[in-house]
């Protein structure tokens, strides 16, 4: 049997698909599984080894459907569910399986504050049911991230040589993230060492956090990191301290407490940090009681009521306390 997953992006959305890839690949039968991304995400595909072969999204639709239709796949499995994806089963005509995304629910959600989504049901949940009809169950043991080993042996060169705390700064969108100078009283408050991680779009952040505090308490290691050397950074730390966003989905394949701090997203979209087996390693942070809240399923450039409440108003005194708990109890 051969089985093409599609999910096109992003990091975080791409990790939560693998339980539902190993799963698929442990309970079939002589099952080749490929899996269709954009081409910036496919080594993060690549080092997976469940998946026999990643093919990378073309320009052009219908040239990316004449190359898998010659795969001749049994089934497709659409786990990203948007329009280009509808055009590409129509191109493919072949038996496909496709997850919910509960669109409606989460706009009645953002738009009116009428909450008619499942409760405590995560997105790989949904995932799963796209597999159901082929006989694949959740095995709900918690998911793996594979970091290829010379980017763990190049990341070995940026450990400190003293415990520390990650702390991923970024996010996609500006109400997800945490303002500048609210991250340099909440590490004031950690006195903790830390390593701030992030892509090239958080380097001016990073420098401007470390330039604050004139401690080398804090190391700024954004932009200077790929994906899988951050992974592997995580993966050594006492802690992570993340925003809603990808690095929070990869550390949690890890043995690492997690520490979330939610913007305008809420943990009700069913994409909290995933790990059925020891969840409570799992903390979150959100301001509760705002009317306003959630007001965008994914996130915002600014605040649409311009008061950014949501973050503005995190108890930063008591994330500090919960990590100084956690890495007490871990010592």
């Amino acid at each position: 049997m051969k089985v093409l997953f599609i999910r096109f992006s992003s990091i975080g959305d791409i990790v939560l698909t693998f339980p539902v890839v190993r799963c698929t690949k442990d309970q079939l039968e002589n099952v080749e599984i490929h899996y269709l991304t954009k081409s910036h995400f496919a080594d993060l595909l690549n080092a997976c080894p469940e998946i026999d072969k990643v093919h990378t999204l073309e320009n052009s639709l219908w040239e990316t459907s004449k190359k898998l239709k010659a795969e001749k796949f049994d089934f497709i499995i659409d786990l990203h569910h948007n329009l280009r994806t509808s055009i590409l089963l129509l191109f493919l005509q072949e038996p496909n399986f496709r997850f919910h995304k509960l669109n409606f629910q989460k706009w009645l959600l953002t738009q009116f504050k009428i909450n008619r989504l499942p409760k405590n049901l995560h997105v790989v949940e949904r995932y799963f049911g796209a597999v159901k009809k082929l006989g694949v169950r959740n095995d709900n043991c918690n998911n793996a991230f594979f970091i290829p080993e010379h980017a763990a042996t190049n990341a070995h060169s940026f450990l400190p040589n003293h415990p520390f705390i990650a702390f991923a700064i970024g996010a996609q969108f500006t109400t997800k993230r945490l303002p500048t100078e609210q991250l340099i009283n909440l590490i004031q408050k950690l006195n903790l060492p830390i390593v701030l991680l992030g892509g090239k779009e958080d380097s001016n952040r990073g420098k401007e956090i470390t330039g604050a505090l004139n401690s080398q308490n804090t190391i700024d290691l954004c932009g200077k990191t790929t994906l899988f050397e951050s992974a592997y950074l995580v993966s050594k730390a006492k802690a992570l301290l993340t925003h809603d966003t990808g690095m929070m989905h990869i550390a949690a394949c890890f043995d690492v407490p997690i520490l979330t701090i939610w913007g305008n997203t809420i943990k009700d979209f069913g994409m909290s940090a995933y790990r059925p087996e020891s969840n409570d390693t799992l903390f979150h942070f959100e301001v509760e009681n705002l009317s306003c809240r959630p007001c965008s399923k994914i996130g915002s450039s600014q605040c649409p009521k311009k008061h950014f409440a949501c973050m503005k108003k995190q108890d930063l005194t008591k994330i500090a306390e919960t990590t100084h708990k956690l890495i007490e109890v871990k010592n």
